[in-house]
């Protein structure tokens, strides 16, 4: 396990060495380095295996705690909104981890062509858990990634090495979590196609009937699987979804409070301020002049 985790801090560390994030030529792969402990950090975790190999995080999903390290991995089988902090790190001994983005194709047929069993259990649970890292895992990330050192060998070989990636999830102490969600017809599944909507009509009205109806649940079914997976109610999901867009809106393109607001769905200044004020701590205006004063600081 060491000697796996020694490689992977080297590969990493040189190839974030001149920036904070890599977006590989791998699809679905990137790489991170940071040299200091960050703030909290609003994040929407799309489906994803995160892997630390030095340092450590804490993800906050509602009131609970997700910590990490080179011990274990985070496993989000869902988009998920969390608080994000990386807890360890230092210029000596820099934060490095990786993502890969979930192929739920790939894992579907992995499941279909290897008589891997559907979950046993219908029992919807978290979207978002830690899982041991074993040694086959690390394995088979440090050979994924030395493949950028061979890119004319990407297109053929990635694929073989990320489909046992998952397939070593599936077999994981979390691969009942993930077939819960994959598996076609389970209410874990039929909750996550109703997510995915839910992140593409953000600005849209939210018509619970509708997606109760698509879901094939109950009303009182469909908001606990919903709230048990997610941690949050739909109408929540939204408005974090909402909120961190008006919030980029104004940061990133200059955009005023009226204007972000109704551009992300809202009917009502008065009521986008009160709930971006619950959530991030400050009114609009005060809040952005916040993050650009931390911006012009780090210059």
């Amino acid at each position: 396990m060491e000697a796996e985790l020694f490689a992977l801090r080297k590969i990493i560390a040189e190839l974030t060495k001149n920036n904070e994030r890599n977006i590989t030529a791998i699809s679905g792969l990137s790489l991170y380095r940071t040299n200091s402990p960050t703030k909290p950090e609003n994040i929407l975790y799309e489906p994803r295996i995160c892997l630390i190999v030095q340092g450590a995080k804490r993800v906050v999903l509602a009131n609970e705690t997700y910590i990490y390290d080179e011990n274990r991995f985070l496993l989000t089988s869902v988009d998920l909104p969390a608080l994000v902090q990386i807890t360890e790190a230092s210029m000596e001994k820099p934060y490095l981890g990786l993502v890969l983005k979930l192929d739920y194709r790939e894992i579907l047929e992995l499941i279909a062509g290897n008589n891997i069993p559907n979950p046993r259990r219908q029992q919807p649970e978290r979207g978002m858990a830690t899982g041991e890292i074993t040694f086959s895992l690390l394995n088979a990330f440090r050979r994924l990634i030395e493949l950028l050192a061979e890119p004319e060998n990407i297109t053929v070989l990635a694929p073989i090495i990320k489909r046992e990636i998952f397939y070593r999830l599936l077999i994981s102490d979390q691969g009942m979590r993930l077939r819960h969600i994959i598996s076609a017809g389970s209410q874990g599944h039929q909750i996550a196609q109703t997510i995915s909507w839910i992140k593409n009509n953000f600005t849209r009205p939210l018509q619970i009937d509708v997606l109760i109806k698509h879901a094939n649940m109950s009303r009182s079914a469909f908001h606990y699987h919903f709230r048990t997976i997610t941690a949050m109610s739909p109408l929540q999901f939204q408005k974090w979804l909402r909120l961190n867009e008006a919030r980029r809106l104004m940061l990133a393109e200059r955009t005023d409070a009226a204007t972000a607001a109704f551009q992300v769905g809202y009917e009502s200044p008065s009521q986008f301020s009160r709930e971006y004020s619950r959530l991030f701590g400050n009114p609009p205006l005060r809040d952005v002049e916040n993050l650009r004063n931390i911006e012009v600081a780090a210059i």
